[in-house]
């Protein structure tokens, strides 16, 4: 659809005769020429362009030519320059809840809203998040070699190719080990801040021992996953009050794995029970998927594909509530029934 406007537009500024430096657009993507038009007009597209949002264009004077812009009214959102990234540690405490998972579609999601993300697997030698996002093949250096001078930060982040405003730095590669220290992750941060990212996602590798102490060293918010299991309830309660005593204050709850008829059935705690023991603002609640599997094979994480799962809504709605958008928690009190199982039921009359 972009690619159709552009040419379009620039065809007929092309054939136009001369016109004045303030043609509007119409709606449709047609632009209206008065007299006097330029021969020569760039066509420059904003992010909601971008996105296939186009609603109307003005044709704008320039020091090269005359340049085609969307309109005001389609300027609404634009995100800022970055000034004071947010630096996001994703952590459980217990292992296998979904961290890994939860930061690589909430990154995702965020990049797709059009802010730059960058994300860092501080798990020191048994890193994942590679394979999550399907960066396994092209990780050449990491956080280590940038630190001992070896390569540029440039060279060690990992951009996608999908979107390349995310962008991936692995802290080091598989079956090596490195004596990594506090300063050294405040080091690696303080270098991604320079760099204009919005967000800095940090997937904390599993337990409360020095892995986690450096993955939380720069972290000014954290998001604890856990699921309606009790032993991972007391894990995540653990790792919150961890987290406040080393003054990351701003802690927010996705609950992971929910399975609606479990919870119909009092065999599992709600979303709401979980909440209430943990006493932590709730972000998302994550339905159970195994889909999840599939995408992890992949390497495409769920919001990215094109018929979107429930658990891959919920990862996108908690990431746009993450950037401060206003979106509703999905509804994980009634269990998901098929159409075979609605026509069953419709008939028999349950």
């Amino acid at each position: 659809m972009l690619s159709m406007q552009a040419s379009q537009l620039c065809t007929l500024a092309a054939v136009a005769p001369r016109t004045s430096a303030s043609s509007s657009a119409s709606r449709a993507g047609v632009i209206r020429l008065k007299p006097s038009t330029p021969t020569h007009v760039t066509f420059r597209p904003n992010r909601n362009v971008a996105r296939g949002g186009v609603a109307s264009f003005n044709v704008q004077k320039g020091r090269k030519g005359f340049v085609v812009r969307a309109s005001a009214e389609d300027e609404e959102d634009v995100i800022p320059p970055p000034t004071n990234p947010r630096i996001i540690v994703v952590t459980s405490g217990k292992g296998g809840v979904g961290k890994t998972t939860t930061t690589s579609n909430i990154g995702v999601s965020i990049a797709r809203l059009g802010y730059r993300v960058g994300l860092i697997d501080a798990d020191i030698g048994l890193r994942n998040l590679d394979l999550l996002l399907g960066l396994e093949n092209r990780v050449l250096y990491t956080g280590m070699e940038v630190l001992e001078g070896e390569c540029r930060l440039e060279q060690a982040l990992i951009r996608d190719k999908r979107w390349r405003n995310l962008a991936l730095l692995c802290i080091s590669k598989n079956r090596q080990r490195y004596n990594v220290t506090r300063s050294n992750m405040e080091e690696l941060t303080a270098m991604m801040e320079k760099l204009g990212f919005h967000f800095i996602l940090i997937d904390c590798p599993a337990g409360i021992d020095i892995g986690f102490v450096n993955a939380i060293a720069s972290a000014k918010e954290a998001l604890v996953v856990t699921t309606p299991e009790i032993t991972s309830i007391r894990d995540a309660d653990r790792v919150a009050g961890l987290l406040e005593a080393n003054g990351v204050y701003d802690v927010k709850l996705v609950v992971n794995r929910v399975r609606a008829d479990m919870i119909a059935k009092n065999d599992m705690m709600s979303v709401k029970d979980v909440q209430e023991m943990l006493g932590v603002p709730l972000l998302g609640a994550i339905p159970e998927d195994t889909n999840v599997i599939i995408s992890t094979n992949r390497g495409e994480p769920l919001v990215l594909r094109k018929k979107l799962t429930l658990s891959g809504i919920a990862f996108e709605n908690a990431a746009r509530r993450l950037v401060g958008k206003k979106d509703y928690l999905i509804d994980l009190t009634t269990p998901y029934k098929s159409l075979i199982q609605r026509v069953k039921e419709f008939v028999v009359g349950e």
